[in-house]
C-alpha cells in the first residue's frame, strides 16, 4: 500500500502541475479571446468566432491527440507530450472562459461605462476599476465549476502517455490485477476537487460587498 501511495503521488504531482499551467494560460488567454469575440471588426471576430465553435464542438481527447501528432505529420516537428497536453488543455479550456467572461461582461449595464465617464477614466480604466470586479463577483460560479471540471480532465493527458495520476493507477491496476489503485486515485481527485471548491466558496465570500 505504502509503495503504491508514493506512485500515486508522484501521478498527483503531474495532474497538479497540469492543472496549474493550464490555468495560468488559459484565463488570461480567454480574456482576450472573449475581447476578439466582442470585436465589431470583422477580421478580429469572425476568426475568434470560427475557434470557438471549433475547440468548443469538438472533444477534448481528439484535441489533446491532435495538438500532439500534428505538427508532426503536418511541418516534421514534435515536442515533448507534457508540453502538448499544455497547450490543447489551455485552448480548450480558455474558449470556454472566453464565454463566461463574455456573458459576464456583456451582462453589466452601459450605464456603468457612462458612469465612468462622468468621473473623467477612460474606457478602459472603466472596464479594470468598475465592470471587471463586478464581473468577477458574477462569473465566479461558472468559472469555479470550470476549474473543477479540469482537475478531472487532467485524466484525459494520459490518452497521449502523460503519466499522470490516472494512467499511474490504471499501471498499478494492471500490475497487482487490483481496482484498489482505481479506488484510492478517485480519492486522491476528491481530494482536490475538495481543495478547488473551498478555495472558490471563500473567494465568493470576499467578494459579498459587490451586491
Amino acid at each position: 500500500m505504502e509503495k503504491l501511495l508514493v506512485v500515486l503521488l508522484q501521478g498527483s504531482v503531474v495532474s497538479v502541475k497540469i492543472f496549474c499551467l493550464t490555468l495560468l494560460f488559459s484565463l488570461p488567454l480567454g480574456l482576450l479571446l472573449a475581447a476578439a469575440r466582442m470585436s465589431k471588426n470583422p477580421f478580429v471576430l469572425w476568426p475568434a468566432k470560427v475557434l470557438l465553435l471549433v475547440v468548443r464542438g469538438t472533444p477534448l481527447i481528439l484535441q489533446l491527440i491532435f495538438v500532439y501528432f500534428a505538427p508532426y505529420y503536418l511541418f516534421r516537428m514534435s515536442y515533448d507530450r507534457f508540453t502538448a497536453a499544455i497547450v490543447a488543455m489551455s485552448i480548450n479550456y480558455a474558449a470556454y472562459f472566453a464565454e463566461i467572461y463574455r456573458g459576464g461582461i456583456e451582462s453589466i449595464p452601459v450605464g456603468q461605462y457612462e458612469a465612468g465617464k462622468v468621473l473623467g477614466f477612460t474606457r478602459l480604466q472603466t472596464f479594470f476599476r468598475i465592470v471587471l470586479p463586478q464581473v468577477v463577483k458574477r462569473i465566479l460560479p461558472a468559472t469555479g465549476n470550470e476549474v473543477i471540471t479540469l482537475v478531472k480532465d487532467t485524466a484525459l493527458a494520459q490518452v497521449i502517455g502523460v503519466s499522470e495520476l490516472f494512467r499511474a493507477a490504471q499501471t498499478a491496476a494492471s500490475r497487482d490485477f487490483s481496482t484498489m489503485p482505481i479506488f484510492v486515485a478517485g480519492v486522491f481527485y476528491f481530494i482536490m476537487n475538495w481543495v478547488v471548491s473551498a478555495v472558490f466558496l471563500r473567494i465568493e465570500k470576499k467578494l459579498d460587498y459587490y451586491k
